[in-house]
């Protein structure tokens, strides 16, 4: 498997990619998959970790940086751009599809948590995804409004709104941009704030666990109106009859975003469960990546085959 530092464009801006190409023994064309990374992510951190093991197995990845952050282009930074984001994914498939590595008939498409729901609005409008999967999948839109669990109360949410009004109407007069923090200052914050999900992103993020000085550790206050009115499983019937798999762990804060979704996709279909894993679990822990990437490799490997 060999990696090289790669640059594509995105609506205009340029993203900074890592491509991983399978060893050079592989029959070229090969299929390929595009790997987004969760929110505040970077290539280097979850998304670089599946796209390596998926390459090691034959596979042409990708994994890139969102535009706004990590090393990609686009002001301001730390905007977090729903419309955009699925047009970052699109837009690694049209690069993809362009290498002479890749097999452009045979691209698909893995989410994982923020970029699950991003792929699926991605996949959902573009024909050339021939399959999708996603890992601890997530609905931004629905977390900002409803929480990780579904209990949030709908003043946070208001509240938040407030705030973001204020803040583009101070950047208007010539005030700055507006920034909020992603994370709590402590682990013991994040805990009391989000309990188990919310120290598991801390500790993954925010110590040496997986942190990367280009992750993003704050966000715009005018990312905050884009992520609340976006709504990524809307059109998740869309996808059929391409093939989609949702991986979740079964102590994840989050699964019953990931079977909504399953539930009003179409078949074929699957869900498959990893016993014991959370949500930030399935994005470093070797005992449950491992089998979640035997899951991906047969699933891609019958969903990309040659016609």
């Amino acid at each position: 498997m060999n990696r090289t530092d790669v640059i594509f464009d995105s609506a205009g801006i340029s993203l900074a990619g890592h491509l991983y190409l399978p060893s050079s023994d592989a029959a070229a064309p090969v299929p390929a998959v595009v790997v987004g990374h969760p929110g505040t992510g970077v290539k280097e951190q979850t998304a670089g970790t599946y796209a390596a093991r998926l390459a090691e197995q034959g596979f042409v990845t990708l994994a890139f940086d969102a535009a706004y952050q990590g090393e990609s282009g686009g002001l301001p930074r730390g905007l977090e751009d729903p419309a955009h984001r699925v047009e970052d994914l699109k837009a690694a498939v049209s690069y993809l599809a362009t290498r002479p590595e890749v097999d452009a008939g045979r691209i698909g498409m893995l989410g994982i948590c923020a970029s699950g729901g991003y792929g699926i609005a991605a996949t959902a409008g573009d024909h050339r995804v021939r399959a999708l999967a996603t890992v601890s999948g997530v609905d931004v839109g629905r977390q900002f409004r409803e929480g990780a669990d579904g209990s949030q109360p709908s003043t946070v949410v208001q509240g938040m709104l407030d705030a973001a009004a204020v803040a583009r109407t101070a950047e208007a007069r010539g005030e700055g941009t507006g920034m909020f923090p992603v994370f709590p200052g402590t682990a013991e914050e994040a805990r009391a704030l989000g309990g188990r999900h919310g120290f598991e992103g801390f500790e993954y993020y925010r110590t040496e666990r997986g942190a990367h000085p280009r992750s993003a550790t704050e966000f715009t206050w005018s990312s905050v109106d884009r992520i609340a009115t976006s709504d990524q499983f809307r059109f998740v019937g869309l996808i059929a009859p391409r093939p989609l798999l949702v991986v979740q762990g079964t102590e994840a804060v989050t699964k019953h975003m990931g079977t909504l979704a399953f539930a009003e996709a179409h078949e074929p279909k699957e869900l498959h469960w990893i016993e014991g894993a959370s949500h930030v679990d399935l994005y470093d822990r070797p005992g449950f990546v491992g089998p979640v990437v035997e899951k991906l490799t047969g699933f891609f490997t019958q969903g990309l085959a040659a016609a």
